[in-house]
């Protein structure tokens, strides 16, 4: 990684991870519900889906200030996501990010609600940003499309119905395409909006989100298999004891690796048609690729 990446990295994570439980902290809410909200919230994590919107602003110039608010939405809806599919009823988890679970700490019923409050706070935030109105409502718009039963959520259910059978490639990427990348894909797409891209830029930092998406999951794949569990905070081959199908156990480990440095390219030569700085973009879609948690 190279040091102004870092850096960046660096500085972003540490001001996202103070300002992610602020307006938590503030609610008129059972401290129950606060604690089990904060405790997921500040279980670490790489911050990807913050990182990717603050860069797109960084590459069309413009302030991290404009995105802060909803780059902490983003990542609660994100977090929320992450307690729920550890649930007893999902993929029966007992620890994340080398932690026990939510519903390990504070009950199913709690997790639960502390996901659900997540979700829900998370639009408030966007709704209470200093953006304008009509931007405001495209990012409310665009969020609950990622997030909802034709992006994210849908993702998850075709997810748990490809269990306890082999899955082909097209069913796996369309899983891999809702389940992860269409919330990565909006924080890109976020960041140009609210910078004020062209839509054809947006259109193009699109495309590239979604290749950014599926290698993002690719990699994932991969590394339940080749990496080291002290680093994933999660056991090795959870995906194999769920019976979940993945890009390894359907190609193959080199040609996982080949496909993955495929969606690479591809998602490259959409950034470099993008009227921006993509120098940062593209250093995090290096990191992705590269990572080894």
């Amino acid at each position: 990684m190279n040091e102004h990446l870092q850096a960046f990295i660096e500085e972003t994570k540490f001001v996202i991870d103070e300002k992610l439980p602020q307006s938590i902290r503030a609610l008129n809410a059972p401290a129950s519900l606060k604690d089990a909200m904060i405790y997921s919230l500040e279980a670490g994590g790489k911050r990807i889906r913050p990182l990717l919107l603050l860069a797109t602003l960084k590459g069309f110039d413009k302030s991290f200030e404009t995105g802060y608010e909803l780059a902490c939405a983003i990542e609660m809806i994100h977090t929320y996501s992450l307690i729920h599919d550890d649930l007893p009823a999902m993929d029966d988890d007992d620890l994340r990010r080398g932690k026990p679970t939510n519903h390990k700490v504070f009950g199913e019923a709690t997790a639960i609600l502390a996901g659900d409050a997540l979700l829900t706070h998370s639009f408030e935030r966007i709704a209470s940003s200093q953006l304008a109105p009509e931007k405001v409502v495209r990012l409310i718009k665009e969020l609950a499309i990622a997030a909802g039963p034709v992006g994210m959520i849908g993702g998850q259910v075709a997810d748990m119905e490809g269990e306890e059978r082999a899955l082909t490639l097209e069913e796996l990427t369309y899983i891999h395409n809702h389940k992860t990348g269409d919330l990565l894909t909006y924080s890109i797409v976020a960041g140009a909006i609210i910078a004020d891209a062209s839509e054809e830029d947006v259109e193009r930092l699109r495309h590239f989100a979604r290749e950014l998406g599926l290698l993002f999951q690719i990699k994932d794949d991969l590394l339940d298999v080749e990496g080291e569990q002290e680093l994933i905070g999660k056991p090795l081959g959870s995906d194999v004891g769920n019976n979940k199908s993945t890009y390894p156990s359907l190609l193959g480990l080199n040609e996982t690796k080949e496909v993955l440095n495929a969606h690479y390219d591809v998602a490259l030569e959409s950034l470099h048609k993008v009227s921006m700085n993509t120098n940062l973009l593209e250093s995090l879609a290096d990191y992705i690729k590269n990572r080894n948690h």
